[in-house]
């Protein structure tokens, strides 16, 4: 049996894991070929926890419960507080906490994941459910099974912790001297195109992705102290409003660094929501003035105050960086997801170098939590990586993680390297930019 495939596919295992955070999951019930009975669920998953229990029904619908609690057979009541039940919509998870958290999960020897006299799978021995939303979970019976009390599949699967990988699978060296290297690097930059004497970097992402905390833990960096100057925290709608470019400086009275970050509105689901698809050319090209304020309803036109009719290379954008929180990356909506594919379509036909910036991934895995170091030795981290990639159509070594500061009153040298590593990447991509345009120009002058 150790061959056992599951049904559920990828895509909502990681969706799954994202709403637990950092764990992935192990098939220990398959009812199609252990039995769609009691006997055979409590064999197979009895002294296992915590667990993921699905059922699949002929009507399309993948639903569910998770438990912390272990199954057996004695007939009782369990408390789990942590337990919920759950559908997919789409891409989606729905999610259905414990109301009544002592009778969160019930052990009782002839059916399978019994939760709570609400939902059960595998009922009496037989490939059936059992559906009565009310008083230990609600849930809207149409939305959660669409009706269909028979199963088609059950699964189970163990949760297990992600576990840390033997070697780590990229080299970073976490010294202060390599920190001093690094902001000397920065420092001392200089484009390969003598009329810029600054990389203009677009950091475009959803809203609470991090795109303003960026900014500040970088100047952080650079100031020797944590700072929020630009305007940042957690909301349901974007906190930016403006088009702002931000440009750091060497110290409290130090000289401006060769990067500038320019911060947009956060990219939201609906139509009328968050920063317009058709602004962002007018981003690319140059002609957004530094304070524009955005209307999601209407994009910018050439008579707005401070327009740059004739922007020049200096003010272009000459990288992108996609800003998306590890923790959400499982469970981007597809209209999101829409959105960035069509600005990275936009950005394409640019010839902008595009990377992503991977956030909050402490957050999303209690082992990088614990130590930051661990990032590339957490397995977990690595398909987080993995799945941007493929999301946002980008190669994995496009792929930057970074922990912003947030609630910290302190610099830490471990997260001060990520974020000076993602830099450099910045620089080195704008640099790619500035060749590609130098041998374009080369090439038309050799025509003449």
């Amino acid at each position: 049996m150790s061959d056992l495939k599951s049904q559920l596919n990828r895509n909502r295992q990681r969706t799954i894991c994202s709403q637990l955070g950092g764990v992935k999951l192990k098939l220990l019930y398959k009812a199609s070929v252990h039995g769609f009975t009691g006997a055979a669920f409590h064999q197979q998953c009895d002294n296992h926890s915590p667990t993921v229990s699905v059922g699949y029904n002929a009507s399309g619908y993948v639903f569910g419960g998770y438990t912390r609690q272990p199954f057996c057979q004695s007939g009782q009541y369990v408390n789990d507080d942590q337990a919920f039940l759950f559908t997919f919509s789409g891409k989606k998870l729905l999610t259905y906490p414990v109301t009544n958290a002592p009778y969160a999960v019930r052990m009782i020897n002839t059916s399978g994941p019994y939760f709570g006299e609400t939902l059960v799978l595998v009922n009496g021995n037989k490939p059936v459910v059992y559906s009565n939303p009310g008083n230990y979970y609600n849930f809207p019976a149409a939305e959660m099974h669409g009706n269909d009390l028979n199963l088609t599949e059950c699964e189970v699967y163990q949760v297990e912790e992600t576990t840390e990988l033997e070697r780590p699978w990229r080299a970073v060296t976490w010294e202060s001297k390599k920190r001093t290297e690094l902001m000397e690097s920065i420092k001392t930059y200089k484009p390969t195109v003598s009329s810029v004497s600054q990389a203009r970097v677009l950091l475009i992402g959803p809203v609470g992705a991090g795109k303003s905390s960026f900014f500040n833990s970088i100047n952080s960096v650079f100031r020797g102290h944590v700072t929020s100057q630009a305007i940042s925290g957690s909301s349901t709608t974007s906190l930016t409003t403006q088009f702002r470019t931000y440009s750091l400086k060497a110290g409290r009275e130090g000289k401006p660094l060769p990067i500038i970050l320019c911060d947009t509105m956060g990219l939201e689901e609906g139509k009328g929501a968050g920063l317009d698809i058709d602004d962002i050319s007018s981003i690319l090209e140059g002609h957004l003035p530094n304070c524009y304020q955005f209307n999601p309803s209407a994009p910018l036109h050439s008579e707005v105050h401070g327009y740059r009719k004739s922007p020049g290379l200096r003010d272009k954008i000459h990288c992108v960086a996609y800003v998306i929180d590890a923790c959400k990356i499982s469970i981007m909506p597809a209209k999101l997801e829409e959105k960035l594919d069509a600005i990275r379509r936009k950005v394409n036909l640019k010839g902008i170098p595009q990377l992503v910036l991977l956030t909050k991934v402490d957050e999303a895995c209690p082992l990088v939590k614990e130590d930051v170091t661990k990032i590339y030795a957490s397995g977990y981290i690595k398909d987080m990586l993995q799945e941007a990639s493929e999301r946002l159509g980008v190669p994995l070594s496009c792929v930057v993680p970074v922990k912003n500061y947030s609630e910290e009153l302190d610099l830490d040298l471990n997260c001060d390297i990520l974020l000076l590593t993602a830099v450099i990447q910045m620089l080195r991509f704008a640099d790619n930019y500035f060749d590609e345009l130098s041998d374009r120009l080369s090439s038309v002058e050799v025509k003449d």
